[in-house]
């Protein structure tokens, strides 16, 4: 039996990179049949509420496809018919609607009380009855939202106050009895799975938890190229000792090839099809939930980088400030830049801007070039840059030669 394939740093940052769906062109045109082939490659996207620049679901496809209709993604996930569902993928996520079977022992699960935050398995334990009630209420009553159950006690800080009926909703939402029809502004409105998800996707036959989780690695070892087993394990947020078996059971069915790293002190795995490109062309600024950096530890093996969510320090701690998104120069993070949209003047504010070690001579007119494209996207007139940071003057200089 030969042994592990390996890999210097460049080479698996460059298959990373190229899993990710970097280093090919844009479309001229960007379409939902490319939506829907990022959510495939992807295999999940992110939601998060904060709309300081724009809602991150919709960042990930910005950074690999450019300007794109935003409306195509609403569609595509909350429309007539879409071809994406919400469940908890990672965190809160959109997933392409054909993995919904592979996430029904995730829910089992829930409905057992296991794998939930401690204080909506406490919930489910305590109050199953009045759980039921509300199940039964939708069931007649159609799509609701978390507004329409908001009377009665509220939790401690840290569950939100939420009501106990939102509590419910959360519940019935983990254990896959209920699921996002919709959303108004960025609230869920929930309805009976039935009602809001194709009958051809629900009446696949349930796998059982050791197949689904196989094709969960799988998937996640596609989607970061090369990864360890704690990368695999984040992706989907799997169980320890489960993601360990399956990974044990993929490469015992050649389905991952183990591989050594230069400068990583962990096996890694990658699928044996996987992409190995001799060089990745790219810019993209990554929100900071962007698949490819939402494992901090995983960016600075790859990238050489220490990324930080800075959103809850304090404002006098913070180091690059509060929404900071990298910026990916072909194959290195060369800046990062705390953005923020001031949709009321029409702009899109560089609040501070950095360089990292890779930065050279083009990060400047790359950075700019790719804020003016955001500013497009995101409807605004112009961007203007905060004199804060070791790369806002140059940065400055850039936009105003590209005007």
């Amino acid at each position: 039996m030969t042994g592990p394939v390996h890999l210097s740093a460049a080479q698996a940052r460059r298959i990373a990179l190229a899993a990710q769906g970097f280093g090919v062109a844009r479309p001229d045109t960007a379409a939902a049949r490319h939506l829907r082939q990022t959510a495939r490659d992807l295999g999940v996207i992110q939601i998060d509420s904060v709309n300081v620049v724009s809602r991150t679901h919709y960042l990930p496809a910005f950074s690999r496809l450019g300007h794109y209709p935003r409306e195509t993604l609403e569609a595509e996930a909350w429309g007539r018919t879409p071809s994406f569902f919400e469940y908890w993928g990672h965190e809160a996520s959109l997933l392409p609607l054909d993995s919904q079977p592979l996430f029904r022992w995730r829910m089992a699960r829930a409905e057992a009380g296991e794998g939930l935050w401690s204080g909506t398995a406490r919930f489910g334990r305590e109050r199953r009855a009045y759980i039921d009630g509300i199940l039964a209420e939708i069931e007649q009553r159609g799509p609701v939202t978390g507004g329409d159950f908001a009377a009665g006690p509220r939790g401690a800080p840290g569950w939100w106050s939420w009501s106990d009926g939102k509590r419910a909703l959360e519940w019935l939402f983990w254990a896959g009895k209920i699921t996002t029809a919709t959303r108004r502004g960025f609230e869920r409105v929930y309805d009976l799975p039935h009602r809001t998800l194709p009958a051809a996707v629900l009446d696949r036959p349930t796998p059982t938890e050791a197949e689904a989780q196989r094709q969960l690695v799988w998937i996640s070892a596609r989607a970061m190229g090369v990864a360890t087993a704690a990368d695999l394990r984040d992706y989907f947020r799997l169980p320890l000792a489960d993601a360990r078996a399956r990974i044990g059971e993929l490469v015992e069915a050649g389905e991952l090839v183990p591989v050594t790293v230069e400068g990583w002190d962990k096996p890694a795995f990658m699928v044996p099809a996987c992409r190995k490109p001799r060089r990745i062309a790219a810019r993209a600024l990554l929100s900071p939930f962007d698949n490819l950096i939402w494992f901090r530890e995983r960016t600075e093996r790859l990238f050489g980088v220490r990324v930080r969510l800075e959103i809850y320090t304090p404002a006098h701690k913070r180091v690059h400030g509060y929404y900071v998104l990298p910026f990916l120069q072909d194959e290195a993070i060369t800046a990062r830049i705390d953005l923020k949209a001031d949709r009321k003047a029409g702009v899109l504010r560089v609040q501070a801007a950095w360089r990292e070690p890779d930065a050279d001579g083009e990060t400047p007119g790359a950075l700019a070039e790719e804020l003016r494209l955001a500013a497009r996207w995101l409807g605004l007139d112009r961007v203007e840059v905060v004199e804060h940071g070791d790369l806002a003057s140059t940065l400055t200089g850039a936009l105003k030669r590209g005007d």
